[in-house]
């Protein structure tokens, strides 16, 4: 067992270079089960969500070789089967991208429901199946696994999704890829991710138009070329260390970033008093005064992001005045709060709005990591407090965060991770 054993009170300078985006790799890399050859993919973060994904194409018969440590070819042409590994599946959230992609190749998919990160309340696909069913196939979801297959192949067809829904549009898309005739997505998601998606796709020999607007039209075409294709930086990852700077304090400069992507996250820091310089690839964050209060209210892109909330709320725990988080996205995403409760936080919840009166300090506590976003918010949280905090459950933040440690060490936090046997009484500090 790993623990990560913070010690805080300490402001950051430096420089931390982002890596690709988790969730535009997760889309990229069942995509090229579609594709007819080798598919080089740059810019791959290396995090366990990416490593399972990878693990289940090698287990369906993919040939993967790694080029360098950011790059692979991914060559699917030899799987056979429309069946995915159910047990790695049902860790990954992203799994259910299989679906569309399988569908779009073989006619069927037969996939586990998804898994990764439970942050409250059940995530449906209903959007997805919605979908499928509009371009003729058949879904039946029974024992936990989603059977999908097509009789004569996919037809294009319009898709009116009832809400904005990342996951639902990408699907719809990797399906739509290999159709007969025209697809149009309406109340499509703008993410970044399903540029660099579509971008991938198209540069592969797809024919998608209108990525990164609410209207998305998908030509079908016969096949997808092989190819080269880089992915894009990770808006969230950035966004995490950029929270990190304005809870702490310090100097840091952010590289490797899209700046107009971090627009949504960049405004409500500037709100709170910190200083944001844009560059053309990079996002210097300073603070050195107080955090001023504000309200957030997440919304789909351009919006401020759902995966941002941890983490702003965290730095806002220590603003000056109350606070209020609205979740403009799921139901409940506040299972954190008691983890930062026990760091002294201020924080009542009522449904999906969170008041946070500001405290002078949060004090190191032993918490834990609930989920992806909430264990980086309380990585934030023991960066801000004074004395140690202990993060258990951090195979959490390993799915969606490459090199955390080594990255924040080289800005001067005060970070380890740390075994502990599961037999040992010993706290962490005593361990090592």
């Amino acid at each position: 067992m790993y623990k990560y054993v913070v010690k805080g009170g300490t402001p950051l300078f430096g420089e931390i270079e982002i890596s690709g985006a988790k969730n535009a790799a997760v889309a990229i890399i069942p995509a090229a089960l579609m594709v007819e050859g080798v598919c080089r993919i740059d810019n791959i973060p290396q995090i366990s969500d990416v490593t399972m994904f990878l693990d289940i194409l090698r287990e369906m018969g993919a040939d993967i070789r790694t080029v360098n440590r950011h790059t692979m070819d991914i060559d699917c042409s030899g799987i056979k089967t429309s069946e995915a590994t159910f047990d790695m599946m049902r860790k990954l959230r992203a799994s259910y991208y299989l679906i569309g992609a399988m569908l779009g190749r073989f006619g069927r998919a037969v996939v586990a429901m998804p898994g990764g990160c439970n942050f409250g309340g059940v995530r449906p696909i209903d959007q997805h199946i919605k979908g499928f069913e509009a371009m003729g196939a058949t879904v039946e979801v029974r024992n936990g696994l989603v059977y999908a297959e097509t009789e004569n192949g996919l037809r294009g067809a319009p898709v009116y999704l009832d809400v904005v829904s990342v996951g639902a549009t990408i699907n719809i898309m990797l399906a739509a890829v290999l159709a007969k005739g025209r697809t149009v997505i309406e109340n499509a998601a703008r993410e970044p991710h399903i540029v660099d998606l579509a971008n991938f796709l198209n540069s592969m020999g797809a024919d998608i138009r209108g990525a990164g607007t609410n209207v998305i039209k998908i030509n079908g075409v016969e096949k997808l070329r092989p190819g080269m294709y880089s992915i894009i930086p990770d808006q969230i990852e950035a966004g995490t260390y950029m929270a990190a700077v304005a809870g702490t304090g310090g100097d840091v400069l952010i590289k490797n970033v899209i700046p107009k992507h971090m627009d949504c996250i960049t405004g409500k820091l500037r709100e709170m008093g910190v200083a944001v310089t844009e560059y053309e690839d990079s996002i210097r964050i300073a603070r050195s005064g107080p955090i001023k209060r504000t309200n957030v209210k997440t919304m789909p892109y351009p919006g401020f992001p759902t995966d941002m909330q941890p983490q702003i709320a965290t730095v806002l725990c220590i603003g000056r005045g109350t606070s209020v988080i609205t979740e403009g996205v799921w139901d409940n995403r506040y299972k954190y709060v008691d983890e930062l409760t026990k760091m002294g936080a201020r924080i009542q919840v009522d449904g999906r709005v969170a008041v946070i009166e500001g405290v002078e300090a949060l004090g190191g506590a032993p918490v834990r990591a609930m989920d992806l976003r909430a264990g980086a918010a309380m990585v934030i949280a023991g960066l801000m407090a004074g004395g140690v905090t202990e993060i258990e459950g951090i195979n959490y933040i390993e799915r969606g965060y490459e090199s955390l440690i080594e990255k924040l060490r080289g800005v001067g936090a005060d970070i380890l991770s740390v075994y502990v046997p599961e037999d040992d009484g010993k706290s962490v500090r005593d361990a090592g």
